[in-house]
């Protein structure tokens, strides 16, 4: 026998007991469904004891598996009392990069929702590079962002779940003349010099992802700016510099400027709930249910054939 047991092994042992489905059970746990049986399976293997029996047409309980169901049960509701008395002494503190950035906020709001006995406070990190070293850092635990523009280093201490493809757009002064179009195609931004955040080192996800959105169309990366802290001080730099600023669709509006989306293909910024890898708190949980609840609701998962995402995104975004 094992000296000790994994309580994620234990919790989908008693989800798939529950479900008889291993699709279903999955989905509650919000994994793969690959995932979720190579943890039965290794459950298994560690007790020495086979606990379902599986046909193309059913999932039963095993003997041993009946056995083991109560006290798996009593395991998990000992943990789950122990989380919830921590968790009611420290709060989760979740980086929603930006004020104005509505992707972030609309899940924190259904995870306050969905664990109302629990706090979780916000805070602006502005890019998730900068946030990673915090959350490893155990200062704070969790953000949000486009986790295959982290360093191998950095990913390596997180876990993370796709929550959105996010359309994105470029902000144009007033008097701009693709101003005057509903929508920019891509091509119409050839010769143009673009603000994508370079030289700023909380955000060189967001840099490295519009560098190759431009590559090969003849759009150029705009030079550092001057970093500016508070939108007033972005908005007096980019009033200065006049430069288009690649955003998403949400982006929040700016004085003596418009919003408009880019097309021809939509290109697309990937988005992920990220978190430090062995953290357990139960607001982490709740943030986690929100994050695909909000996700399936809006269909933020879904994509259309006319989108553009780079290769590197689109593998790790698969990724449960």
């Amino acid at each position: 026998m094992p000296a000790h047991l994994d309580p994620r092994l234990l919790r989908a042992f008693v989800t798939v007991a529950a479900e008889l489905h291993f699709t279903r059970a999955a989905a509650r746990l919000y994994v793969a469904q690959q995932a979720l049986s190579r943890d039965v399976r290794r459950l298994e293997r560690e007790l020495g004891s086979e606990l379902f029996v599986r046909t193309t047409r059913q999932v039963t309980l095993t003997a041993d598996g009946e056995r083991l169901l109560p006290y798996a049960h009593a395991a998990l509701q000992a943990q789950d009392d122990l989380l919830a008395a921590a968790g009611q002494t420290r709060p989760l503190l979740v980086d929603l990069n930006s004020p104005g950035l509505p992707t972030p906020r609309r899940v924190l709001h259904r995870a306050r929702e969905l664990a109302p006995g629990h706090e979780l406070m916000a805070r602006y990190e502005s890019g998730l590079t900068g946030a990673a070293e915090q959350l490893l850092a155990g200062r704070l635990d969790a953000s949000f962002g486009r986790f295959a523009g982290l360093a191998p280093a950095l990913r390596s201490g997180l876990g993370h779940q796709p929550v959105r493809y996010e359309p994105m757009a470029v902000v144009l002064p007033e008097d701009h003349p693709l101003a005057a179009r509903a929508e920019v195609p891509l091509a119409a931004l050839a010769g143009e010099t673009v603000y994508a955040g370079a030289g700023n080192p909380r955000t060189p996800e967001w840099t490295d992802l519009a560098r190759s959105l431009f590559e090969g169309r003849d759009i150029a990366l705009a030079p550092p700016a001057p970093l500016a802290v508070g939108d007033e001080e972005f908005q007096r730099i980019m009033a200065r510099t006049r430069h288009p600023i690649l955003a998403v669709v949400d982006f929040p509006p700016l004085p003596s400027t418009v919003l408009r989306p880019l097309v021809d293909p939509v290109p697309l910024s990937p988005v992920s709930l990220v978190w430090r890898k062995g953290l357990v708190h139960p607001g982490l949980d709740a943030l986690r249910r929100a994050a695909a609840l909000v996700a399936e609701e809006e269909g933020w998962l879904r994509r259309s054939p006319e989108c553009w995402l780079p290769d590197r995104d689109t593998a790790v975004m698969a990724v449960p």
